[in-house]
């Protein structure tokens, strides 16, 4: 496809943050990109107003119901003066995935969570590009989804590896000798195994440089989300796990690096904002002018690095042995850390019993018992490992 056409975008999780920002590219870029559909979770207000504001031609809603649906949008559409507005609706747990196998030109996955995994699915069946922010799909579904995906289909949104990506293309793969993963950290960077015990959700939630969803964000506090990051580079790029390395750089500055076997080293940089990476995965390999801010180099600054603490975060060691064990394991680290992510905002566990469970989960699993191959088995695994993970905690299944 030539830079200069229009492309056709499905957005799914449109409601969320990587959706609402998908979208402000789209509506700063009417030159290059169209809304063919929109699908959210629940929040039907948020998505009858984008649905009525970009014209989508359909829309999806998970949860609610199909008269509820029509009547915000037709209540958005007349208090914005717009008539004969009457978009297709598709309402239920698959809304996402019939919306992504409508065969726009890409995908944007922005869905958090494993439930991500048959809209990514769709979307790959159906033949668009897939700009993947639903790293969770990748991970869990591992061959099935690449199996699917045809060459270059699959554009990661993710700033570390839309930086990986974006550096691969200083030099050829034989030339690579290894990923360098940036983490910020998160808000207890710093800190002691034994002072995490006591932290609140709410400290959890004070990211210092990235402004993301719960979920995402309380994996960056726990470095669950960087350990997800590297079975996903391990898998998007097929670097061997050993190649794979994290380094903790506060300022969210340098998204990822790449080193060549010459010891030169490509770094992706910019301000911390996914502005960027949304854009390069609607528009991949065109960039966007303008998509986001650039660095400002009149200024002073100082940017650090600095290894990652394996004993206070043992969420990505953990990840590693998971990602390397393959079959089902990567989809029950996942599972498991969703569960123990609600458990602790509602009050149940505390900060560390997150990985801890994980861990104990983990240790519990028999993937003999799943099918690695089809969508179902890994499925089954998540369905599985969540069950796990709420007797462990004590929770009602």
């Amino acid at each position: 496809m030539s830079s200069t056409q229009v492309r056709h975008v499905t957005v799914l999780g449109s409601t969320g943050s990587i959706g609402t920002q998908g979208l402000d590219v789209i509506a700063r870029n009417p030159d290059r990109f169209r809304v063919a559909g929109l699908a959210a979770g629940r929040n039907i207000d948020l998505l009858a107003e984008q649905a009525v504001a970009f014209r989508a031609p359909v829309v999806g809603l998970a949860e609610g119901t199909e008269e509820d649906l029509r009547a915000a949008l037709e209540a958005k559409a007349a208090a914005a003066g717009l008539r004969n507005y009457v978009p297709g609706v598709v309402v239920g747990p698959d809304a996402a995935t019939a919306l992504a196998y409508g065969q726009p030109d890409v995908v944007l996955n922005g869905i958090t969570g494993a439930i991500g995994l048959k809209p990514t699915l769709a979307a790959l069946e159906g033949g668009s590009t897939l700009a993947l922010a639903n790293k969770e799909s990748l991970i869990i579904g591992g061959p099935v989804v690449k199996q699917a995906a045809a060459p270059g289909q699959i554009v990661p949104v993710d700033s570390e590896h839309s930086a990986l990506a974006q550096c691969l293309r200083g030099g050829r793969a034989q030339e690579v000798r290894r990923l360098i993963v940036t983490a910020s950290g998160g808000p207890f960077r710093g800190m002691r195994r034994e002072q995490l015990r006591d932290v609140t959700p709410a400290q959890a939630l004070k990211h210092p440089t990235w402004d993301m969803g719960r979920v995402v964000t309380t994996n960056s506090a726990t470095l669950v989300n960087k350990g997800l990051e590297v079975i996903e580079a391990h898998l998007l790029f097929d670097i061997p796990f050993d190649r794979i390395e994290v380094t903790v750089h506060p300022q969210s500055i340098v998204h990822s690096l790449v080193e060549f076997h010459d010891g030169s080293t490509l770094a992706q940089v910019s301000p911390p904002t996914m502005l960027i990476p949304i854009a390069l995965g609607l528009s991949w390999p065109d960039r966007v002018p303008d998509a986001g801010p650039a660095c400002d180099w009149s200024t002073a600054s100082t940017w650090e690095f600095a290894p990652l603490d394996d004993e206070a975060f043992p969420a990505v060691r953990l990840a590693r042995q998971v990602g390397a064990a393959a079959a089902t394991y990567p989809a029950v680290y996942n599972a498991a850390n969703e569960v123990g992510v609600d458990a602790f905002h509602d009050g149940h566990i505390g900060f560390l019993d997150i990985v801890d469970t994980i861990a104990r989960v983990v240790d519990a699993h028999r993937p003999q018992d799943f099918d690695a191959t089809s969508a179902d088995g890994v499925l089954a695994a998540d369905a599985w490992a969540r069950g796990q993970a709420q007797a462990i905690l004590g929770l009602p299944a």
